[in-house]
């Protein structure tokens, strides 16, 4: 691309949360962290990431935010009045993500599917994945998990994508990306999910050296300390 190419920056980011009280959630961390604690920690986590989102539009004045609610019986629920809601739909994650990415690539031209669970994001990292689809097919941030934190495309995905990809494994990334069957694919930043009481450490360490953390993400390292996980 040269300084002349115009970026299309109209596409819908569905964050995905899940709603205490509706469904459990966070059940891993809340192995190590108590039932209570992990859901506190979702709730700042997903408001972190939804401030994140906001201040993209800045830049990415096309950016349409919204909470993917897996629970359709919650989207009414207070926790998500700040932003317009959509529902996941039914079944595993593959089906629900690509519920969700149909949907917003209908209404918007694009689809970004944003976790919860990596608000150490920058709004650096969500501009990166816009700017990407000017150049590949999709985009995918990594995590170091195995898995990946953000997808995002303008294409058509395989269905097979959805229905053959292991999830939650040490190599899903990599299935996926198999399953996609292109190439063209943009990388972002790697980041660390925050799904185990062992992930919390490291997630207080990167939220600590944000040059300039939001407000959000801010009280979330403040409750870090306060649980004392390091």
């Amino acid at each position: 691309m040269n300084a002349t190419t115009l970026h299309n920056d109209r596409i819908g980011l569905g964050i995905f949360v899940k709603t205490p009280g509706h469904s459990p959630l966070k059940t891993r961390l809340a192995a190590g962290i108590g039932r209570a604690s992990a859901e506190r920690f979702h709730c700042l986590a997903a408001e972190a990431v939804a401030a994140v989102a906001r201040a993209a539009q800045a830049t990415l004045p096309g950016l349409a935010v919204t909470w993917a609610v897996a629970e359709a019986s919650a989207l009414d629920d207070a926790l998500w009045s700040g932003l317009p809601r959509i529902a996941q739909g039914a079944g595993d994650l593959g089906a629900r993500m690509r519920h969700v990415t149909e949907r917003l690539c209908s209404a918007h031209g694009g689809a970004l599917l944003l976790g919860a669970d990596a608000p150490q994001l920058r709004v650096d990292d969500l501009v990166a994945a816009v700017r990407a689809l000017d150049e590949y097919d999709h985009v995918l941030g990594p995590s170091v998990d195995g898995g990946f934190w953000l997808f995002g495309t303008r294409q058509p995905v395989p269905v097979l994508a959805w229905t053959t990809t292991p999830w939650s494994q040490a190599d899903t990334k990599e299935r996926f990306i198999a399953a996609l069957g292109t190439p063209r694919i943009g990388r972002l930043n790697a980041l660390r999910d925050a799904d185990t009481a062992d992930d919390l450490p490291p997630l207080r360490v990167a939220l600590d050296a944000l040059p300039a953390p939001l407000p959000e993400q801010a009280r979330l390292a403040d409750w870090l300390r306060l649980l004392d996980v390091i």
